[in-house]
C-alpha cells in the first residue's frame, strides 16, 4: 500500500534529524516491501516566511491537504531572525493555523523510559523502577486557550481575565478517543482534573464517567493535576497507562513527563483529528544554536515516525520495529551528546547521522 506523507523539515536542527526519520522510514520500507511512502517536502515555519512571506504558505497547505499524513519539524530560529517576523507570521501562529485547519483536537506524548535506560532520568534507577510508559493525552481545541480574553490594559489595569470554557461536544468525543487508546493498550485511562475548584473540571469529570460505561473493561481513575504532578516525580510507574488532560494542564504537564525522561528530546507527539489525519512531531525546539553541527538528538523526530506508522497507518508490527530499534541502540550503550554524562565512553557518543545510522542497521538485522 502507498501512504502519502506530506514533509515540513522545518527550523534549526529540523532538517537533519528529519533526514534521519526519513533514514529510517526507508528502512521500514525496505524490510515490509508492501509499504511504500511517497513523500512531498514543503516549506513551513520562519524559514518558509522568509522565502515566501508566509510561514504556511498555500504550495505547502495544498500538499498537506492531499497528504494521508504530515511529519514536521521543529520550528524557529535565532531571537534576532524571529525578530524581524510580524506577529501575524510568527511560527507559534503557522502551528495553530495547522491544527486549526486539519481540526487535530487530540495530542499524543509517549513518556517511555525502559529500565534499561534510568541513568537518563533525574529520579534514577528507584524511580523509575521497571520502566515508565504513560501515554499522555491533551485535548488541544478547547478550553482556556481558546476562551474571551480581556487584557489588563483595557481595563485600566484593574483586572484581566481568561474564559475557560469547554463544550459537551469536545469532551465527549476526547474522552471516546482516550477509552479507545486505553482499549487498545490494555491498561487503566487515568483523568486528570482540577475538580475541586474548576466547573469545567466537574463537567470534563462527569462526562468521563458517562462515557466509561461504553468501556466496561477499561478501568477509569481520577486524580487531581497537583497530585498527577506529585506523583510524577515520586512514584511515575504508579501512573502507567493512559492519562488524559484538558489543554491547560496537559500544556504543562506534558513537559514535566519530558522532565523525568532526562530530556524532550525523549518525546515524539502527534496531533490528530478523529479521522487519524494530522501532524507528528518532536516535543522540543528548534535549537538554531547548535543546527548544522550534527550534534541533535533525532530520537523524537524518529519516534514521531514511529508514532504515525501506528496511529495513522494502523503499521503496528513496523512501528513496534522502531521502537525496539530505539531502545536496542540506547541499551547498547551509545549516547547523543545532550544524554552523556561523565560516565558515558568517548566512543559510544555518537552524531545525529549515526544515530539515524545505527537505528537503521537494527531494523534490517544488520
Amino acid at each position: 500500500m502507498t501512504y502519502n506523507i506530506a514533509v515540513l523539515e522545518g527550523d534549526g536542527i529540523g532538517p537533519e534529524i528529519m533526514q534521519e526519520g526519513i533514514k529510517v522510514l526507508n528502512a521500514v520500507s525496505k524490510k515490509y516491501h508492501d509499504n511504500n511512502f511517497f513523500l512531498t517536502y514543503a516549506p513551513f515555519g520562519a524559514k518558509a516566511y522568509f522565502e515566501h512571506g508566509h510561514p504556511f504558505p498555500d504550495v505547502t497547505k495544498e500538499v498537506c491537504d492531499n497528504a494521508d499524513s504530515i511529519l514536521k519539524g521543529p520550528i524557529g530560529l535565532s531571537l534576532d531572525e524571529m525578530k524581524k517576523i510580524p506577529l501575524e507570521f510568527s511560527a507559534e501562529s503557522a502551528v495553530l493555523a495547522l491544527r486549526n485547519r486539519y481540526g487535530t483536537f487530540a495530542n499524543y506524548r509517549p513518556v517511555i523510559l525502559p529500565k534499561s535506560c534510568a541513568d537518563f532520568s533525574p529520579l534514577g534507577p528507584n524511580g523509575v523502577g521497571d520502566g515508565i510508559d504513560i501515554l499522555m493525552m491533551r485535548e488541544l481545541l478547547g478550553g482556556i486557550y481558546f476562551g474571551n480574553k480581556l487584557e489588563g490594559k483595557d481595563t485600566g489595569m484593574k483586572y484581566a481575565s481568561d474564559d475557560c470554557t469547554y463544550t459537551r461536544e469536545q469532551v465527549e468525543r476526547f474522552a471516546h478517543l482516550c477509552f479507545k487508546e486505553a482499549k487498545r493498550a490494555g491498561s487503566k485511562l487515568t483523568s486528570v482534573h482540577k475538580a475541586n475548584v474548576m466547573a469545567t473540571s466537574r463537567f470534563w469529570n462527569a462526562i468521563f464517567e458517562e462515557v466509561s460505561k461504553q468501556y466496561p473493561n477499561v478501568k477509569l481513575e481520577s486524580m487531581l493535576v497537583d497530585n498527577v504532578a506529585y506523583q510524577l516525580v515520586k512514584n511515575p510507574t504508579k501512573l502507567n497507562g493512559v492519562m488524559a488532560f484538558e489543554n491547560k494542564d496537559g500544556d504543562i504537564i506534558t513537559d514535566l513527563g519530558g522532565g523525568i525522561l532526562g530530556s524532550l528530546g525523549l518525546m515524539p507527539t502527534a496531533c490528530l483529528n478523529s479521522e487519524g489525519k494530522g501532524y507528528y512531531e518532536p516535543a522540543h525546539g528548534s535549537a538554531p544554536d547548535i543546527a548544522g553541527k550534527n550534534i541533535a538528538n533525532p530520537y523524537s523526530m524518529i519516534g514521531s515516525v514511529a508514532l504515525m506508522l501506528e496511529k495513522s497507518f494502523r503499521l503496528d508490527k513496523e512501528s513496534k520495529d522502531i521502537w525496539d530499534a530505539l531502545t536496542n541502540v540506547f541499551a547498547q550503550g551509545y549516547r547523543t551528546r545532550e544524554l552523556s554524562n561523565k560516565n558515558t565512553p568517548l566512543d559510544k557518543i555518537i552524531s545525529t547521522s549515526q544515530f539515524g545510522n545505527l537505528v537503521e542497521k537494527n531494523i534490517l538485522g544488520k
